[in-house]
C-alpha cells in the first residue's frame, strides 16, 4: 500500500512539472507596432510592410493600408478588400476562434471584420470568394460571419504567422477536421485596372498592426 501511495506522488509531481512547459508550448501572441499585445475585438491598422525603404533621394510613398471599395461601377456589393497607397487603411479587428480568447496568437483561425459602416446588406467581415476564372485569382471579399467554425464557414478564417521581425496573413483554415481548404499566403494581385486586390498568392506579403489610437 506504501509503495502504491508514493508511486502516485511521484506522479503527481512529475505531472506538476509538465503543466509550465504546457503552458509555454501555446502558440507565440502577436504584438503591435508598440510591442503590446493585439487584443480580440480591439481596432488595428493593418499595415503592409515597405518592401523599398524611404532614402530621401525622391518622392516617398507614406506607408499603405487595407480598405472596402466597390466590386465595380455596376456591382457595389459586396465590397472587395484591396490596398491603397498613401493612406492607412481602415482598422479591423479580430476575433480568435475560442470567442474566450482576449489575445490573438499566431497560426490560429480568427476572423477579421473591417470597422466600417456601409450601405452594404452583407457584412464586412472578410471571407475567400468563388475562383474568379477570369484572372485565375481567389479573391478577398466581405459577408463572411463571425464565429460558428465548421464546414459552412470555411471560408471565412485567416491565420496570422510570423514573418522574420513581422507577420503576414495565410488561408489555411483548420476549423473543420475533414475539408482539405486551399493554404495559401494572402498578398495582393494587380488587376488591369492598377487595383491592388487581397488575393490569395505564393508570395507572402509582410504586414503590421498599428494601434487605432
Amino acid at each position: 500500500m506504501k509503495s502504491v501511495y508514493l508511486s502516485f506522488i511521484f506522479l503527481f509531481a512529475f505531472y506538476n512539472q509538465l503543466l509550465p512547459g504546457e503552458a509555454d508550448a501555446s502558440p507565440e501572441q502577436v504584438v503591435d507596432t508598440e510591442g503590446k499585445k493585439i487584443r480580440a475585438d480591439t481596432d488595428y491598422y493593418m499595415r503592409p510592410v515597405p518592401t523599398t525603404p524611404c532614402d530621401g533621394r525622391g518622392p516617398c510613398v507614406v506607408g499603405s493600408g487595407f480598405v472596402l471599395v466597390a466590386r465595380s461601377a455596376n456591382q457595389t456589393c459586396p465590397l472587395n478588400v484591396v490596398v491603397v497607397e498613401g493612406f492607412r487603411g481602415q482598422a479591423v479587428k479580430f476575433s480568435p476562434v475560442n470567442p474566450k480568447k482576449g489575445v490573438i496568437r499566431v497560426s490560429t483561425d480568427l476572423n477579421i471584420q473591417t470597422s466600417l459602416k456601409t450601405s452594404c446588406s452583407e457584412s464586412t467581415v472578410w471571407k475567400l470568394d468563388a475562383f474568379d476564372a477570369s484572372t485565375g485569382q481567389w479573391f478577398v471579399t466581405t459577408g463572411g460571419v463571425i464565429g460558428n467554425p465548421g464546414k459552412d464557414t470555411i471560408d471565412n478564417w485567416f491565420k496570422i504567422e510570423k514573418y522574420d521581425d513581422d507577420y503576414k496573413l495565410v488561408f489555411c483554415p483548420t476549423v473543420c477536421d475533414f475539408c482539405k481548404p486551399l493554404c495559401r499566403n494572402v498578398g495582393v494581385f494587380r488587376d488591369s485596372n492598377g487595383n491592388q486586390r487581397v488575393a490569395l498568392t505564393d508570395a507572402p506579403y509582410k504586414v503590421r498592426f498599428q494601434p487605432s489610437t
